[in-house]
């Protein structure tokens, strides 16, 4: 069965996904784009052969048109999510899956009303080969039960336009995300201390920040956000157990002896450092929906954890405060208690 795909969204992001599902991506075909830009969709339309179509309304409704891929500005996902849903068809939303808890909480409902799971939510790191290393362990039990969780995010710059809640909202999701998975535990509370701020900064800007957060267990999670690093891309996590550690992998890189050095290369950009994670996220959201399956990768239920603990984030920077996530139960449906 060949996957016909339907892309909402023609930016930088929509545009690397066409090419991943036509270029890497087996048993699935782009067939409809639309972007609020005609002509940005007629673009990344052609090379594949794909319908440009008005709006997502009508390449939802496309009989052309068998799951859904939306990749588009953040605040219009909830509406492209729940027109999916309620075409009962599988949608793969980008992060976030909204910007407002009450948005993702629209979602959840309707895709509980609708009675099977349709939404996966974008999280790639869930399916980076170092990643799932790291929580085959865990779940082992060779390093015991998870006490601290230790972790960094860096970037080596950012341009003028970001701002200090983005540092949770858009970088920092991550780590929550993935840090939710790992430990198998919800995070119940966010703090966020600012050190020294870094001269490399654009003055607005508070960077770096230290994020502390609990869970339910009682782990505790220090993360490291700082956009400005300027040596590369750098993502670290290290899960210290009763019996002893995991520690993330850093990407396989030769090492070079030259000039009185040994040195390995640091990468530089997220693209890099996730390309493969991307790919098997992708070909396995396909093959799910080819077998006729529901979508095994982050649910709704993610979307809404990842953006009710980042705005609880952005709150906790803004007070000076610890403060609580107060999420919602989980409800059985996504695989709370009944």
């Amino acid at each position: 069965m060949t996957v016909r795909v339907g892309v909402v969204g023609a930016g930088w992001i929509g545009k690397e996904h066409i090419r991943r599902l036509t270029e890497t991506v087996t048993g699935a075909r782009v067939t409809a784009v639309t972007d609020i830009d005609a002509a940005r969709a007629a673009e990344a339309a052609a090379p594949v052969g794909a319908q440009v179509l008005s709006d997502s309304a009508a390449l939802i409704a496309s009989a052309e048109v068998d799951a859904v891929l939306v990749t588009s500005w953040g605040p219009t996902h909830a509406e492209h999510v729940l027109h999916a849903i309620a075409a009962g068809k599988p949608v793969f939303c980008e992060k976030p899956l909204a910007t407002s808890a009450e948005d993702c909480l629209r979602i959840i409902e309707a895709e509980q009303a609708h009675g099977r799971r349709l939404v996966q939510v974008g999280f790639m790191r869930r399916y980076d080969v170092g990643y799932r290393q790291m929580k085959q362990v865990i779940d082992s039990g060779r390093i015991g039960e998870p006490l601290i969780v230790h972790c960094a995010h860096r970037n080596p710059s950012v341009p003028e336009a970001y701002t200090s809640s983005m540092a949770a909202l858009d970088t920092a999701v991550h780590e929550v995300d993935v840090l939710r998975w790992l430990l198998d535990d919800e995070i119940v509370s966010t703090q966020v201390i600012t050190p020294r701020a870094t001269s490399k900064r654009f003055a607005h800007l508070k960077d770096p920040q230290i994020m502390l957060f609990e869970t339910a267990k009682g782990v505790r999670i220090d993360l490291e956000v700082f956009v400005n690093c300027r040596y590369g891309y750098d993502i670290q996590c290290e899960t210290v157990g009763e019996e002893g550690l995991v520690r993330l992998p850093d990407p396989a890189a030769v090492g070079l002896r030259s000039a009185g050095r040994h040195s390995t290369e640091v990468l530089t950009d997220w693209v890099g450092r996730f390309a493969e994670a991307f790919d098997t996220e992708f070909r396995e959201w396909i093959a799910g929906i080819a077998a006729g399956l529901e979508p095994a990768g982050p649910s709704a239920w993610d979307g809404y954890a990842a953006t009710v603990i980042t705005s609880a984030t952005v709150e906790a920077l803004e007070s000076g405060h610890v403060v609580a996530t107060d999420l919602k139960p989980r409800p059985a449906f996504y695989g709370g208690a009944a």
